[in-house]
């Protein structure tokens, strides 16, 4: 992805996850914008965007953290949101085994108090190994814990799969945590 795509994604995280007020903007109670208002509120407040760029930044983001709704007028964050929005997901089965990856200086607190969302509305979770080393690598030494997601539904947990594939889930208590 170029300089400008990266840039201009990094934007929309920030308007359509976090603060879409910054720009005037207001989502539906799903997190959807309307792509024409969302375009015109970016430029009034000196961010360069247009439907192509918007495209292209959906078409080519490899963590597809956005999406466009069925008829293209609406756009939204898949995921990682801190403002309370429904992406109306329904429950689903996950595997039994998924990954999050995080920073080695957390281990200890996730070993005594889990996986807590924080400041975000879920736990989001890998598939596979990669993709969490990659994440935990954003926040310093990169550390995969493995979550027994299995023996979480087993006990009553709910999971969710967004449209780019993250599984969610409201938390993970230590218990079904394994740590290096």
């Amino acid at each position: 992805m170029s300089d400008e795509l990266v840039r201009t994604s990094k934007f929309l995280s920030l308007i359509l996850r976090h603060q879409p007020e910054k720009i005037g903007l207001t989502l539906d109670a799903n997190g959807w914008a309307d792509v024409d208002e969302l375009i015109l509120r970016a430029n009034e407040a000196g961010k360069r965007l247009n439907r192509n760029l918007l495209d292209r930044i959906v078409a080519e983001n490899d963590k597809k953290r956005f999406a466009f709704s069925e008829d293209g007028t609406r756009i939204r964050a898949s995921q990682g949101h801190s403002i309370d929005i429904d992406l109306a997901l329904t429950p689903s089965t996950p595997p039994d085994v998924l990954y999050h990856g995080t920073a080695s200086r957390f281990v200890e607190s996730i070993r005594a108090e889990g996986l807590h969302s924080g400041n975000r509305q879920h736990v989001h979770l890998s598939l596979d190994v990669a993709t969490a080393t990659m994440v935990g690598s954003r926040h310093g030494k990169p550390v995969v814990l493995v979550i027994r997601a299995g023996e979480m539904v087993a006990a009553g947990h709910q999971f969710y799969l967004s449209a780019n594939g993250v599984w969610l889930t409201e938390l993970v208590p230590a218990a079904f945590i394994d740590s290096p």
